[in-house]
């Protein structure tokens, strides 16, 4: 067979398949995760900062550097094995440690990340979470540690893969700073799927983070366009009973499209992330395949309970962004009409007047030709007098008889004369 010739982004594409695996754990492990973002403009920052902050943690422990467009990577650091991610508008650490601290959720699981490095962050964290890695005790130990560890109003708990373990967290800042999770590893449970376990949990957490982030910009848009909407009624009210002209109202009413438009422009990213990221949260849910343990809620649970609602204001606040940029939309076009309707109707005044201006104009025309007509004639006779006065001595004639006799066939000719021309 002859040798095919392979796509440009081939390999480049199905090397992407892979690009992100799944770390590899044992029980007890320990595991320190941050996820870091650009205070503003966190999806057009620039990709090799993040590099950069890297490569200085690198050296603190004198290991190698990621390739220069490197989006994932890992390496270990001293007692840590670190894994680091880019993402769209943030980049992830986590450090795995392979033992467990005596205290549960020990801020200590982060002194893997050193103070000068983490003291020259400009990124701002998203979340951080100490994850906490054991084998699976009984389930009365299991319910003891529940008790100790989280807030038992918020804490869900759920059998996930089977039986193959059981995870808990209550979704709450400890102490530290971090949200803190458990999880219990049954018997004869793979490295690999430990990983996986721990890697859905941290990005059910992360992609949570990020799309709540989208349910306080879509707060505020909801007190900016409450404002906007009060004057939209404003000015509808004003269309109906005609209180101002149509043209200040379309103006004002062109200003308010212009600000709902600029929201929906600056809002539109976030709103499309925001979707995105919710439904990467209900997907990675989806995959543990829970099992209620020992009656709790779920990990679904919780987000039903409590994340869902803010995602529906969120998708409510879209729909409302659209709805009034429709009718402001709508009563613009109505308000053109009634303009345009008032301008036909101005036109139509003006060339009546127009057009009685241009009678009047006619007749004075035709006036000012009569009066023209007579001076002519005057002076024609006049001419004529002088020319035919020699005849009137031969004729036997006075030379008044004469003029006489001239005036009406002058006057006839000059008036015949004028109305050729004119006509």
């Amino acid at each position: 067979m002859p040798l095919l010739k392979d796509h440009p982004l081939r390999i480049e594409m199905a090397n992407e398949m892979h690009a992100r695996p799944f770390p590899s754990l044992s029980a007890p492990s320990s595991v320190a995760f941050l996820a870091l973002m650009h205070p503003t403009e966190a999806a057009t920052r620039d990709s090799a900062l993040d590099r950069a902050q890297l490569i200085k943690l690198l050296d603190r422990f004198g290991a190698p550097h990621p390739h220069p467009n490197a989006t994932h990577y890992s390496e270990t650091l001293g007692r840590y094995n670190l894994k680091w991610e880019q993402h769209t508008e943030f980049v992830t650490y986590t450090l795995f440690h392979d033992c467990l601290s005596e205290r549960a959720f020990d801020p200590a699981e982060f002194s893997g990340f050193p103070e000068e490095w983490v003291s020259t962050l400009q990124d701002v964290c998203v979340t951080s979470i100490n994850l906490r890695a054991e084998q699976r005790p009984d389930d009365a130990t299991i319910q003891k540690c529940l008790k100790d560890w989280f807030v038992q109003e918020s804490v869900a708990v759920s059998s996930v893969l089977d039986g193959a373990a059981v995870v808990a967290g209550d979704f709450r800042l400890d102490a530290s700073g971090h949200q803190c999770f458990a999880v219990f590893i049954s018997k004869g449970t793979g490295s690999r799927r430990i990983g996986r376990i721990v890697q859905r949990i941290c990005e059910i957490e992360t992609y949570k983070a990020m799309s709540m982030l989208g349910f306080s910009a879509a707060q505020n848009m909801n007190n900016e366009m409450a404002q906007i909407n009060t004057k939209l009624s404003a000015l509808m009210s004003d269309m109906t009973h005609r209180e101002s002209s149509a043209e200040v109202t379309l103006k004002a009413l062109l200003n308010v499209s212009a600000e709902l438009e600029h929201i929906s422009a600056q809002s539109a990213f976030c709103f499309g992330a925001t979707g995105a990221y919710e439904a990467i949260v209900n997907q990675r849910i989806a995959v543990l395949r829970e099992e209620s343990f020992q009656g709790r809620q779920t990990f679904r649970e919780f987000m039903l309970r409590r994340y869902d609602p803010a995602m529906r204001t969120v998708a409510s606040c879209q729909k409302r962004l659209v709805t009034m940029a429709n009718r402001a939309m709508r009563s613009g076009d109505l308000l053109r009409t009634r303009v345009d309707v008032e301008r036909s109707a101005q036109n139509q005044e003006l060339l009546k007047s127009m057009d009685r201006r241009a009678d009047l104009q006619l007749r004075l025309q035709k006036t000012v030709e009569g009066l023209s007509v007579v001076a002519i004639s005057y002076y024609a006779v006049s001419l004529t007098g002088y020319l035919t006065y020699p005849l009137a001595a031969h004729l036997g004639v006075s030379k008044g008889t004469l003029t006489a006799a001239l005036t009406l066939p002058v006057i006839a000719l000059v008036w015949w004369a004028m109305r050729r021309i004119r006509n």
